[in-house]
């Protein structure tokens, strides 16, 4: 099957995103085709190394390119100060000269770390994203966000810095455990719920399809990177319309704060996908979209396996004021007001700039209590 291109248009940084089977066995002829005469370095984690990194060397070294891996702890408390200075080191350590590449073999904990790591190792090196989870694919490979996270809250240190090519190869798929599927799924339908109506209510139909491989789910990945795509063309630095991208995020990442981002009770998408099922209700509860598309949304998350409520998180729930704590870190109180991405219904999503902390706050009372 041949591969289907979405290209990130940024004008001399334009980078082109490749969907398709058998993309890592490609991935030398591919690289090389881009930055002839490189050398480069593979930064992965322990789970992913035992499955795609030789395949990956090998591929790599088809097209004469020598590689040195750098193998990271698997989870999201790998995107820290101390991980991120043993990728620097082990790049720096292995001699890679500045025009060398370093290429990110994992899901989004690793992209974002190996995106920070070359975006500063020789002030700015290039990278490739080889991302081997649903929600690398569809979201934090494409963009150019990278960063780690600080005691203060998730995401708060690192660079923009564009990948010069992105494999998203669907294969790999078939070996995440059934809740990492799940929780990248979070975010493709995330796609349809900002702008694209028509796709939600495909990925309604057809999510069986999705979860089952083959065509439905090249389509499905392919048309959240075409939506991503555009909107980074647009906004590339996060001024604009490029915020609308964290629907359900500022809800999602404080739940990740406040359950000290344990992988056990709660990874990134399944907070994004209550976040996106608050960001819903919220909306409802501020007579800004009806119940029933909260209540629609609600439903085909459901639907899937994914959690859509604070109670689903096992153990301990964080109460409305821990969360608050930790909204009010990722966006700032401005005069009282926050910044949140709000929604007139299902494709609706808007930018919302004057929130009443004082709502937020009551509305998080309602849905985990104090």
């Amino acid at each position: 099957m041949k591969p289907v291109t979405v290209t990130v248009g940024l004008g001399e940084r334009a980078y082109d995103i490749l969907i398709g089977p058998g993309l890592i066995a490609r991935a030398g002829e591919l690289v090389a085709e881009r930055l002839p005469g490189v050398r480069a370095a593979v930064v992965t984690d322990a789970n992913v190394a035992g499955i795609h990194l030789e395949p990956l060397r090998k591929a790599l070294a088809g097209a004469g390119i020598e590689s040195v891996p750098i193998v990271m702890p698997a989870g999201e408390k790998t995107k820290s100060f101390e991980h991120f200075h043993e990728v620097v080191d082990g790049v720096l350590g292995a001699r890679l000269e500045r025009r060398d590449v370093v290429v990110a073999l994992g899901g989004g904990v690793i992209g974002d770390l190996t995106g920070f790591a070359a975006g500063v190792a020789r002030r700015g090196m290039p990278f490739v994203q080889v991302p081997t989870s649903l929600l690398a694919q569809v979201d934090s490979s494409v963009g150019g966000k990278t960063g780690i996270n600080s005691r203060h809250g998730k995401n708060l240190v690192g660079v923009f810095n564009q990948p010069k090519l992105v494999l998203a190869d669907t294969d790999v798929l078939d070996t995440l455990p059934p809740r990492e599927f799940r929780a990248g799924y979070a975010e493709v339908a995330k796609y349809g719920l900002i702008d694209r109506p028509d796709f939600f209510a495909w990925l309604e139909a057809n999510w069986r399809d999705v979860f089952a491989g083959g065509p439905a789910r090249v389509e499905a990945i392919a048309e959240s990177c075409r939506a991503k795509a555009e909107v980074v063309a647009r906004d590339e630095f996060e001024t604009g319309d490029r915020a609308l991208l964290n629907l359900g995020h500022t809800f999602g990442h404080a739940l990740e704060g406040a359950t000290a981002y344990d992988g056990a009770r709660l990874v990134h998408g399944e907070g994004v996908a209550i976040g996106m099922a608050l960001a819903h209700r919220f909306s409802a509860r501020m007579n800004l979209a009806s119940p029933d598309d909260a209540r629609r949304v609600e439903a085909h998350l459901t639907a899937v396996g994914l959690p859509t409520r604070v109670a689903d998180i096992p153990g301990e729930v964080p109460g409305a004021d821990r969360l608050f704590e930790f909204i009010t870190q990722d966006k700032k109180v401005s005069r009282g007001t926050l910044t949140f991405i709000l929604t007139h219904g299902i494709g609706q999503a808007f930018i919302a700039r004057d929130v009443p902390a004082s709502e937020v706050r009551s509305f998080l009372a309602e849905q985990a209590g104090p």
